[in-house]
């Protein structure tokens, strides 16, 4: 399967999960796919914009103006522009901003502005994951029809076993593939 002439929006936030970002980015460009990365500034602390810009060949996009020069960056225009977009990975802060609509960034506001699917990869330690509030969050975001990818288990960050760490970016690589295949059935 491929994604050929898909244009995705990657969003990214501050998980220590962005560093399968990259991977994910280089493997939707195999795929043939055109990748527009948002990243969020607690995105930044974990992978750089120079490395995801240049794996995705495109400016990565994490405010709303360009310094110094005035250039907007259009949240709106982004969300006509993708076929899907992809928050991977998506921490409990970003889930809770998505889940009741604050728009404090540019991912956010990307968001809320999104025509297109959207899919989101939780990463977090497993005590964030299975606390109630991310649990209603996250049936907030199915409720408004966004698409989960399930957290694996394993270890985490913390050095602990559990519930919470990212989907591989092959298998979120093959969940957007198979989305595509039954939409174009």
């Amino acid at each position: 399967m491929s994604l050929q002439n898909k244009r995705i929006v990657l969003g990214i936030t501050g998980s220590i999960a962005a560093y399968k970002s990259a991977v994910l980015t280089r493997l939707f460009i195999k795929k043939g796919a055109e990748v527009q990365i948002v990243i969020t500034p607690a995105g930044k602390e974990f992978i750089t914009p120079v490395t995801l810009s240049a794996l995705s060949q495109k400016a990565v996009v994490s405010e709303f103006f360009t310094a110094n020069n005035g250039t907007w960056h259009s949240h709106v225009d982004l969300g006509l522009w993708a076929d899907a977009m992809i928050i991977a990975p998506a921490t409990a802060s970003t889930i809770g901003k998505m889940a009741n609509g604050i728009a404090d960034n540019m991912l956010i506001t990307t968001y809320l502005s999104m025509k297109a699917p959207v899919f989101v990869a939780p990463a977090m330690d497993l005590d964030m994951f299975r606390h109630p509030s991310t649990k209603r969050n996250i049936d907030i975001l199915r409720s408004y029809g966004n698409h989960i990818i399930e957290p694996t288990e394993g270890q985490l960050a913390s050095h602990l076993e559990g519930k919470g760490r990212m989907q591989e970016p092959e298998n979120i690589v093959t969940y957007i593939e198979d989305f595509f295949a039954l939409k174009d059935e």
